[in-house]
């Protein structure tokens, strides 16, 4: 049994890590490859609704995907967006980044490379990896705009659509980490993290929930 103190530290890191941006018009919209299908919903969703003319996806696969998604997260959501009516011409694929950084960087790459002039990115992420993402993409591509998306789902809905809550409490403690450590080794911008959060971070690695850290060096 999952306490009422853990959900309530759960409901604290999930609502911090939701960056709440004013959804607007940009160059391109990049979906990043991860376990949850969700993504590509949304940035279809997006990208039918007018707020870019272009998707790249990115992603190879992790030990999360590798079963679930044996063609790569980005093929995957690539055909998620084709069954939903987005023509191929619209879609970009990139198969191997392994990591938040690399999505950003081989995404930006397979941009200019295509000669796609890009001011400005709308960032399609799970909902509890805005944050990360956003702090991600501000270091490694400083020269656009940046404006975070995910699906407007509450904690609880998204545990039960994932069916797997220690999963989900694990990712969330490692994607706090990262924005903890991740910022001294120049991979993400800094960002303020209120004591209740850091709190509440510690005490969810306390009770368990580290499968997703990465280890102390």
């Amino acid at each position: 049994m999952i306490s009422v103190q853990t959900w309530s530290d759960a409901q604290r890191l999930w609502d911090f890590q939701k960056m709440h941006h004013e959804l607007r018009p940009c160059s391109v919209g990049i979906g990043l490859g991860s376990h949850d299908l969700g993504v590509a919903d949304v940035t279809v969703n997006l990208y039918q609704r007018g707020m870019f003319p272009l998707i790249v996806f990115t992603g190879a696969t992790s030990r999360t995907t590798r079963d679930r998604m044996p063609r790569g997260e980005a093929e995957h959501y690539r055909e998620r967006a084709l069954e939903l009516g987005v023509p191929a011409s619209a879609i970009l694929v990139e198969p191997k980044a392994r990591n938040t950084g690399e999505n950003i960087n081989l995404a930006r790459e397979l941009l200019a490379e295509r000669g796609v002039d890009v001011s400005s990115v709308l960032l399609v992420s799970k909902p509890y990896e805005e944050r990360r993402a956003y702090a991600t993409a501000r270091r490694l591509w400083p020269g656009v705009e940046i404006v975070s998306a995910s699906a407007s789902v509450t904690l609880s809905e998204y545990v039960d659509s994932m069916k797997d809550p220690r999963l989900v409490l694990d990712m969330l403690v490692g994607a706090q980490q990262r924005l903890l450590i991740y910022p001294e080794q120049g991979f993400m911008i800094r960002q303020e993290v209120p004591d209740a959060v850091a709190a509440a971070y510690k005490r969810l690695c306390s009770e368990g929930f580290t499968s997703r850290l990465m280890p102390a060096h």
